[in-house]
């Protein structure tokens, strides 16, 4: 696995080009937003990192020095609890961004769910780009108005809702954060495991696995593989998440 650590600035003038105009995620990201005679200076700040399965991106109370793009792939955000348990902040994808809100140090960690990849900046470097491109500056503020957004929607999920809820809404929300790997109609790919949904949701393995065979049971869903599965009743499967039957 790749563990990454904080490059030290002799190594700057050792990156590799990430050829921003043919990136698959950029029109997905904030970086679609720089026109493209501007790519070549967002080119030269981007160090393009690899992860296998599992590898540490981001690593709590390490020093927040970068900045991290998602260009493939998927990723867990977590904050491990004080009695060693996780709970899963989050999962991004490809057009994700992460870091730019942290203070001195990083708040959460963050891993590989499956092969990754991702473009890594030096945050004194993005943040004077966001002073000369006014159009990333509000593509930035709109993405962070997003994430409020969520967040008070997991703390709806978490507070509020029952274990099925909880389930059914993560079902039906999760097509939607995964725009560069579109499934078929009602297709929905779960790279995560059964276990990080329940560390997500604030369940046991246990109750998430025996939901997701209650829907299979009520022919709500039927599960093409571990990783995979079909919404047979889509509004069936959206009454529940609103507390219906």
């Amino acid at each position: 696995m790749l563990e990454l650590k904080a490059l030290p600035v002799e190594c700057d003038d050792r990156r590799r080009s990430t050829d921003c105009a043919g990136c698959g995620a950029r029109m997905l990201s904030v970086c679609g937003s720089i026109k493209e005679a501007d790519l070549g200076s967002l080119d030269a700040l981007a160090d393009p990192v690899t992860l296998e399965a599992g590898a540490s991106l981001i690593r709590e109370g390490d020093a927040a020095c970068h900045l991290f793009n998602i260009t493939a792939g998927s990723v867990r955000v977590y904050k491990l609890l004080s009695n060693g348990r996780r709970q899963i902040i989050g999962f991004l994808f490809a057009g994700d961004f992460l870091g730019l809100s942290t203070g001195e140090t990083y708040v959460f960690s963050a891993e590989a769910i499956e092969p990754t990849t991702a473009c890594r900046f030096r945050k004194s470097d993005y943040r004077a780009l966001i002073r000369d491109t006014p159009a990333l500056e509000a593509v930035l503020l709109e993405r962070a108005t997003h994430e409020l957004a969520a967040a008070q929607n997991q703390m709806l999920l978490l507070g509020r809702k029952t274990a099925i809820e909880r389930v059914a809404t993560f079902l039906l929300d999760q097509p939607a954060h995964d725009p560069a790997r579109p499934s078929l109609t009602d297709h929905i790919r779960l790279p995560m495991t059964r276990s990080e949904i329940a560390d997500y949701l604030g369940l046991t393995i246990e109750t998430v696995s025996r939901i997701l065979t209650r829907l299979r049971t009520m022919g709500v869903i039927r599960l093409l593989s571990p990783t995979e599965l079909l919404v047979r009743q889509p509004e069936r499967l959206r009454s529940l998440s609103n507390g219906g039957v």
